[in-house]
């Protein structure tokens, strides 16, 4: 059973808080934890458009949008992570900090990916 104090959760936290606070503030330094994310933000912001249609891009909740933009990269960009570890992360992400419709927005955009990416978990 994982816990919150588990240091790989403590840092995909600290990375969704930046990713989140940096939309706010674009022209602010990028730090190097969001770096990678930010410098393949147009593959990313075209995944989430192809996997959850009905929500365009500005209309998605802000912290919703950094956690997808986060499982994402992890999923697509960052073979290292297993996609159901990212999706299930994502989806605590979304529990912990968005509102009451966050893990399922967050877990059918995921999902999609998966199959439209033809990707195994």
């Amino acid at each position: 059973m994982k816990r919150k104090s588990d240091p790989r959760h403590l840092k995909r936290v600290a990375i969704m808080q930046d990713l989140f606070s940096w939309q706010f503030k674009k022209t602010q330094k990028v730090t190097l934890k969001i770096r990678p994310i930010v410098a393949r933000l147009p593959k990313i912001d075209k995944l989430i458009k192809k996997s959850a249609p009905d929500r365009p891009i500005s209309e998605i909740n802000r912290i919703d949008l950094a956690i997808l933009r986060l499982a994402v990269f992890e999923i697509i960009l960052n073979k290292g992570v297993p996609p159901k570890v990212a999706i299930d992360e994502a989806i605590e992400l979304g529990k912990e900090y968005g509102s009451d419709s966050s893990a399922s927005f967050i877990n059918g955009a995921l999902g999609k990916l998966l199959e439209m990416e033809d990707i195994q978990t």
